[in-house]
């Protein structure tokens, strides 16, 4: 299958401006200032000079529906396809949360292989709790001999968790570098941070006494209370990663987080987005004390990533790397998050008011 898109302004995320773009078998064979082909049959695609980008990568997507901190009826259903391409999602992260009792990490694995068919989807094992529910029997066999587990879920710091000592995390931590060194993956441990008053105490111990284990460290909803943030974006200036939940529970909204992060001295490219979709939002509110309870969107990040070009926080380029190559560098997937030659043919076609034109996802 042969794809000529003609005259994109085209974004790598670098500005690279107008080119074309031929995609052989879902794959980017070539971008340059023109293309010409004959005596081959191909579709032929005119961009009109829309914004190009690549597809956004979304690490922390709950695909299988999470919720039920509020009884049954407080399931989320499951995420489509549709819904994730509609928002410009080509690569998606799944994940299990405090339903990790009644979701299995076996209809995990299900519904990740449904998604890739239609966009690139890859799972963890684990959920909120320790020890975590794997497919193998163990998390580096999950890694090394299931196709699309990269790694694995835990909490921390939450009273929903299991509370783990320094000694389990480091097993942890340990199988899964084993995992990740022998499947040629990621091997990550995705930490899901709440809000007790430990923080991340324990990773930054971690960190400083055996900073090889860093790379395989994946902290997330880092903004959701400032004192929190504080502590991990200490974290990102250490070479850890600071991830702004763009969805759920936040202390200020995502694009002034990224602005202080920025200020303080956070390198751009340890900070990336992700949306929480489909996960449970717990919500108190600070005058009645009353608690609800919601469900994230998969389209937030789409909308955090306007707001950080409109509100002026990054270029369109910078902005583009929360979303593209600083969650691909995180995650090891070397074809993702780029359009050059041999990357994978995910792109978003935008219009100049940034709404979605057209997605493009393996090539269709």
């Amino acid at each position: 299958m042969i794809t000529l898109i003609k005259n994109a302004r085209l974004f790598s995320p670098m500005e690279e401006g107008i080119k074309d773009i031929l995609i052989v078998n879902g794959k980017i064979e070539k971008v340059d200032d023109r293309i010409e082909l004959s005596g081959i049959e191909y579709d032929m695609i005119d961009a009109c000079g829309r914004i190009v980008t690549p597809g956004f990568i979304d690490k922390h997507v709950h695909i299988t529906g999470g919720g039920g901190e509020f009884g049954f009826g407080s399931f989320a259903t499951e995420v489509t396809a549709e819904e994730l391409l509609g928002v410009g999602t080509t690569t998606v992260l799944g994940l299990l949360g405090t339903d990790g009792v009644v979701k299995e990490v076996t209809t995990l694995y299900a519904k990740t292989k449904n998604l890739d068919t239609r966009l690139t989807a890859y799972m963890l094992s684990g959920s909120y709790s320790f020890p975590p529910k794997t497919i193998t029997g163990s998390i580096d066999g999950d890694i090394i001999f299931i196709d699309k587990v990269i790694g694995c879920k835990l909490a921390l710091s939450d009273d929903r968790g299991s509370f783990p000592t320094e000694q389990e995390l480091k097993r942890l931590l340990s199988q899964i570098w084993r995992g990740g060194m022998t499947s040629g993956k990621a091997g990550i441990l995705h930490i899901h941070m709440g809000v007790l008053p430990s923080g991340i105490d324990l990773i930054l111990k971690i960190a400083r006494e055996t900073p090889r284990l860093m790379p395989h460290i994946s902290l997330t909803h880092c903004a959701r209370q400032e004192s929190l943030f504080k502590q991990c974006m200490e974290y990102a200036k250490m070479g850890g990663n600071l991830d702004i939940t763009t969805g759920g529970s936040k202390f200020t909204e995502p694009y002034n987080a990224l602005s202080i992060a920025l200020e303080a001295g956070v390198p751009l490219e340890r900070i990336t987005f992700s949306s929480d979709g489909r996960g449970g939002i717990r919500h108190i509110d600070p005058v009645t004390g009353e608690e609800t309870y919601g469900t994230g969107s998969v389209d937030s990040n789409y909308e955090e990533f306007k707001n950080v070009i409109s509100n002026k926080v990054l270029t369109m380029t910078d902005a583009l790397r929360l979303l593209t190559v600083n969650p691909a560098r995180e995650l090891a997937l070397k074809s993702k998050g780029s359009i050059a030659k041999g990357y994978d043919a995910d792109m978003i076609f935008f219009e100049d008011d940034l709404s979605i034109n057209k997605v493009i996802s393996k090539g269709r």
